[in-house]
Formats: C-alpha cells, structure tokens, sequence
C-alpha cells in the first residue's frame, strides 16, 4: 500500500472486504479480501479485466448485491454526520447514503433513466429524496448540477425526455443527478464504454473539471488503461478478486511490479507504422 497523501485526508476505507456468492449450491468467491483507502479530491482507478471484480466491489460499498451474496469485511464512510461502518447498516439507513453522501453512474444511461419521466424532474426527485424543500427550490438547485454538468441549453434539457437526447446528454443528466446533493464519492462503473470516443473525452474532462472544483472522490470502475492515463490519480489492478498492485499512475505504466498489471499493460493496442 502506498502512503496516504499529504493533502487528502480519509472518506472512505474498505478492509478486507470478501464476497461470494451462493449459486446452485455452489460457492463463488468474487472478492477474496481486498482493502484500499480513498481520499479527498482524488480519482482512484479500479482495473482489471471482465469478471475480476470490479463491479461487485462498486455494488458492495452501497449494499446492492442480491440476497444470495455473503459479505464480510468493514467499509467505512466519513461524512459530515458521523463514521460508519456500511456493511452494519440497516436498509433504511444505507438508503440516506444512496443519493445524499454516495452516487453512482452507471455505464449505460438509457437503463438508469426512466423514459416516461421529463430528466429534470428526474434530478429534482433526487433532490427532494434527500432535502425538505419545495419543488421550486429543488428545480433550481437540480438546474445548478445540470450547469455543473456542462449540460448546453439548461432550461430546454430540463423539460425534455431521455429519448430526445443524445447518449452524451443522456450521461451527463446522470451524472447531474449524482452529483445534485453534493456527495461525497462518485462510484462510476465503466461511465465510458457507450460512448463516442469524443463524448468520452468531453465526460472525462468533466470528471476531472468535478474534482478539481468540488471537494468529490471518484472510483472509476475500468478496463480501459486509456482513461486511467487521462484522469486517474492512483491505480488499483485487481485480478481474480484480489488487489495485486497500487500504486500512483505514474508508476504503475513506467514500472509496474505485478506480472498481471505488466500483461495488462502489454495488451494496450500500439499503432506502429503509420503513414
């Protein structure tokens, strides 16, 4: 493990976390007892191939596993009430963190937003999920994250339907929503993969422009070593259910130490002579 940074302090800690799942009478071992820290400020890549875990461990830190999986560990949330443990809270108590100190952005946005619903309000109902005020009130404050968003034409986008936009708008709505109630982590699982390789560089930016100005932490869930290049502040490689390399981005593409990260490294597609 590396040391902490100097400038960020603790928000969330994850120790010796393990899941497996209980399917046909047969146990499945998905996380294998992984720890790491995430600071304030910070974009912390999670890499690692199809079925290495990345996932799991996202839905984890917010309980959204099926009934069939066994947790263990301890998961700890710093926020401005109190320190806690995630994996003791009840249901009604983790569903105040989804939303209010937790978000997470899903890969595919069509699936996230309900298509009978007009986004703004979709936005304003996240608000008024978490804060006691009036449906002007969380217009306005839904409209903010939207502008925080880099969403164009703010006040057309908010009476439009998911339908009526674009795969990027359609992100980018989603991402207002996560960010609405000023968390205190984004989880974002492979926030990339639907889009256009120039909408992924605009919701990349977007990212860093989010954590450069905002006091937000961000676990970017990926496979893409491209995107960890561009935006991320430290590496986790995960393989098979286990962190087997951290390290700073910088070191972990000019020396990487595990065979793993050094085979993922490799398989990075080169373009050799071009004309």
């Amino acid at each position: 493990m590396i040391e902490k940074k100097k400038d960020g302090s603790t928000v969330l800690s994850v120790k010796d976390l393990r899941v497996s799942f209980n399917i046909e009478n047969q146990t499945v071992e998905a996380l294998k007892g992984i720890s790491f820290d995430i600071y304030r400020k910070e974009i912390v890549a999670l890499v690692g191939e199809s079925g290495s875990g990345k996932s799991v461990t996202c839905y984890s830190i917010l309980k959204l596993l099926p009934v069939y999986a066994s947790v263990s560990g301890q998961i700890t949330l710093w926020h401005p009430e109190k320190i806690e443990n995630l994996l003791s809270l009840p249901e009604q108590s983790i569903r105040k963190i989804r939303g209010r100190h937790i978000s997470m952005i899903f890969q595919e946005p069509s699936a996230v937003l309900d298509p009978l619903m007009r986004v703004g309000d979709q936005i304003v109902e996240t608000v008024m999920a978490h804060r006691k005020v009036s449906y002007s009130e969380a217009k306005k404050i839904a409209m903010e994250a939207m502008e925080k968003a880099r969403i164009p034409e703010v006040e057309r986008r908010f009476y439009q339907y998911p339908h009526e936009l674009s795969g990027g708008l359609k992100q980018r709505v989603v991402i207002a929503s996560g960010i609405v109630n000023n968390p205190i982590i984004l989880l974002a699982d492979e926030p990339t993969t639907a889009l256009d390789v120039t909408v992924s560089a605009q919701i990349l930016k977007l990212f860093k422009s989010l954590r450069d100005n905002t006091d937000v932490s961000i676990l970017l869930i990926t496979h893409d070593l491209g995107v960890v290049a561009e935006i991320a502040d430290r590496v986790l490689v995960i393989y098979r259910g286990e962190i087997v390399e951290e390290g700073d981005v910088f070191s972990i593409f000019d020396s990487p130490e595990h065979p793993y990260t050094k085979k993922l490294l490799s398989s990075r597609p080169v373009l050799k002579d071009v004309i």
